[in-house]
C-alpha cells in the first residue's frame, strides 16, 4: 500500500493505492489553494503550504497523519531598507519584499533533525531549525549581486521551486530559480556557487542567452543513488548534469517536444527519467492535443513515448510539482490543471485514471 498527497486549488487530498485500487480522502483545507505538500521521512510529519490570496501564505504541520493540522510560522521577509533599489529586470517594477508564495518545502539532510527549507516567490530561500516553528531568510543567497538579474517566469517575480538535498552530507544542497539559474552550497548556505553553466535561455537577447545567472529551469531533480546526476526541465529544453551542476548538457531529441514543466528521476537509476512534453510559451498544452509522458532509460540518448491509458485528446498542463515517482521507481503519479489524476504501477508503460473531477492540481507527492 502507498500513500500520496495531492495539492489542488481547492484543498489537500490524500490518495491511498492498495493492490490497484484507489481511495481519495475528502480534502483538508477545503476551498484553499495548496501550492505544495510533503511528508518528512525523518519523523513522519506532514507539511503543507497554502495560498490564501489576500490573506497571504500560511503553513501547517500535522504530527498525526493528517488528522489535525496546527498552523506553524510562515516565512517572512525583512523590511526593505531605505534607499535599496530592487527592480525586476523584465517588468521594471520594484520587487515586493513579502512572501507571495511558499512554492516548495523540503526536509533537510537526515543528519539534521528539525531542519526544513522553503523556497518562495519573490526568490528568497528560508531555513527552519525547529520544524517550521520559525524561519530565517538565507541572506547570503538573497544578497547575491546576481539577484539583480533574476526575473519572473510564470509569475511576475523570481521564485525558488526546486530544493535538492545532497545525501552525501549535511549542508549540501542545490536550488533552482525561475528565472535565476541554479545555485549550490556545500556549507549550509553560507556561500553559493552558480550551477547553471551550459543552459540556454532563448527568450533573452543572443548575447545574454547563455548567462547562467539568468536561466529558467522549470524543475531540477537529483538521483539519490548517484547524487552527482541532476536532470532539469528547462524553459528552453531538457538538460542533464553528471557533476552536481558544474556543467549541463542539452538533450535535443526527446520525443514530441523538449518544452515542459515536470521531471522525475528514478531513485536508484540515474539514467532513467520522465518528462511531460508540451507546446511552449503562450500555448502551454500537449503537442497536438495529445497527452503523453516521455521516458529515457539510457541517460537521454533515446526516449520512449508513453500514452497507454492517457487521453488522445486533452489540453491538460502538468505543473512542475505534479509528477512524482515513488521509492521503488515503479509507481508514478501525475496530476493536471484540469483536475485529472493518473497513476502508473509499471514505470509509465501503462496509466490508470484515478479521477477526472478534482480541482486543478498543483502538486503530487508520494509519502
Amino acid at each position: 500500500m502507498s500513500t500520496a498527497l495531492i495539492g489542488t486549488r481547492k484543498g489537500l487530498f490524500t490518495l491511498t493505492v492498495d493492490d490497484g485500487t484507489f481511495d481519495l480522502s475528502p480534502p483538508a483545507f477545503p476551498g484553499v489553494r495548496v501550492t505544495n505538500a510533503m511528508r518528512d521521512p525523518r519523523d513522519g510529519a506532514l507539511y503543507v503550504s497554502l495560498d490564501h490570496g489576500h490573506f497571504g501564505v500560511h503553513l501547517h504541520r500535522s504530527d498525526d497523519g493528517g488528522a489535525t493540522w496546527p498552523e506553524i510560522a510562515a516565512p517572512e521577509y525583512p523590511p526593505k531598507p531605505d534607499g535599496v533599489a530592487d527592480v525586476n529586470p523584465m517588468s521594471q517594477r520594484e520587487v515586493d519584499w513579502s512572501t507571495q508564495l511558499g512554492w516548495i518545502i523540503e526536509p533537510g539532510h537526515p543528519d539534521e533533525p528539525g531542519v526544513l527549507w522553503c523556497g518562495t516567490i519573490p526568490g528568497g530561500l528560508f531555513r527552519s531549525d525547529d520544524r517550521g516553528d520559525s524561519w530565517q531568510l538565507v541572506e547570503s543567497l538573497w544578497n547575491l549581486p546576481a539577484r539583480e538579474k533574476w526575473a519572473g517566469g510564470g509569475y511576475d517575480d523570481a521564485g525558488i521551486h526546486s530544493i535538492s538535498i545532497d545525501p552525501r552530507g549535511p549542508g549540501r544542497l542545490l536550488v533552482g530559480v525561475s528565472c535565476g539559474g541554479a545555485w549550490r552550497t556545500g556549507d549550509g548556505g553560507a556561500t553559493w556557487q552558480i550551477a547553471a553553466q551550459g543552459m540556454r535561455a532563448d527568450f533573452l537577447p543572443p548575447d545574454q542567452a547563455g548567462d547562467p545567472e539568468a536561466q529558467d529551469p522549470h524543475r531540477i531533480v537529483r538521483c539519490d543513488a548517484a547524487p552527482d546526476i541532476l536532470w532539469t526541465q528547462h524553459h528552453c529544453g531538457i538538460y542533464r548534469s553528471v557533476d552536481d551542476g558544474d556543467a549541463w548538457t542539452e538533450i535535443t531529441d526527446a520525443g514530441p517536444s523538449t518544452f515542459g514543466f515536470a521531471v522525475a528521476v528514478h531513485p536508484s537509476d540515474p539514467d532513467t527519467a520522465w518528462f511531460v512534453p508540451g507546446v511552449s510559451d503562450e500555448v502551454r498544452m500537449p503537442v497536438d492535443g495529445k497527452l503523453v509522458v516521455t521516458r529515457t532509460r539510457d541517460g537521454g540518448t533515446t526516449f520512449d513515448v508513453l500514452d497507454d491509458g492517457l487521453p488522445d485528446q486533452a489540453y491538460d498542463l502538468i505543473y512542475r510539482h505534479a509528477l512524482d515517482v515513488d521509492d521503488t521507481g515503479e509507481q508514478l503519479l501525475m496530476g493536471s490543471t484540469t483536475g485529472s489524476l493518473w497513476w502508473s504501477g509499471d514505470a509509465g508503460d501503462h496509466w490508470t485514471e484515478v479521477s477526472s473531477n478534482l480541482p486543478p492540481i498543483a502538486s503530487v507527492r508520494f509519502c
